[in-house]
């Protein structure tokens, strides 16, 4: 009897894995809408609506960002935690980030409230794939020293005034990105997308090990297309 084989996850749709996976990739990585990546497709010929992009995103990029999971560098030991506000459904939202000393994205978190309850699930989500840092800096909001305390005690929490200007200054990245989309509809969206940022932006940062044998300009291309055979 022959082992399964996983079925892969372009089965029974319409186009091949490198349309969806092109379509998905230009969205995370430029400042596109929806429409915008339908009008490039059109200009190659392809036929797909703005509606159906939109599907291929949410539903390949966490498939995408769980592939390339094993291939990510170990993050550094000193992280750099912040939040930053995103409009979601016309209301201003939050959304928690944290990249290391080298600028690696370590994870995102999109929440409808800024209180203790979200940045311990942030914490919890993000340490459960990384190494425990041994230093945290943050701003001097209340919710974080009840939170460190818990979660890392062994860490040295760091809120001393400018010392967090390398996350704060990192927000505009996906704040760049989202500015074509006219405002997310759902808080899930958000998550999704903002997770697909940080994984472009760690690709092309060298973050992982994905591309690495054409030059820089053609590595996210390369990572994607080495993704899409993963899934």
């Amino acid at each position: 009897m022959r082992p399964l084989v996983p079925e892969s996850e372009f089965v029974g749709f319409r186009f091949p894995p490198e349309v969806i996976t092109l379509a998905v990739r230009w969205y995370l990585r430029f400042a596109l809408s929806y429409r915008d990546v339908e009008e490039l497709l059109a200009e190659r010929g392809l036929d797909i609506d703005h509606v159906t992009i939109f599907r291929w995103v949410q539903r390949f990029t966490p498939l995408l960002v769980e592939a390339a999971r094993p291939c990510r560098h170990r993050p550094g030991s000193r992280w750099f935690v912040d939040e930053t506000y995103i409009k979601i459904a016309g209301r201003w939202r939050y959304l928690y980030r944290a990249v290391d000393q080298h600028g690696q994205v370590i994870d995102v978190l999109a929440s409808e409230r800024r209180d203790q309850l979200a940045a311990r699930h942030f914490f919890r989500q993000a340490l459960a794939h990384s190494r425990r840092p041994v230093e945290v800096t943050t701003d001097k909001a209340p919710i974080y020293p009840r939170v460190l305390d818990e979660l890392l005690p062994e860490a040295c929490h760091v809120d001393a005034r400018w010392e967090n200007n390398r996350i704060e200054s990192d927000h505009s990245r996906p704040k760049a990105r989202l500015r074509p989309t006219r405002g997310l509809k759902r808080l899930r969206s958000a998550q999704t997308i903002s997770t697909g940022h940080s994984l472009i932006q760690n690709i092309r940062r060298g973050h992982h090990e994905l591309g690495t044998d054409v030059e820089p300009r053609r590595r996210l291309a390369a990572a994607f297309t080495e993704l899409s055979h993963a899934i």
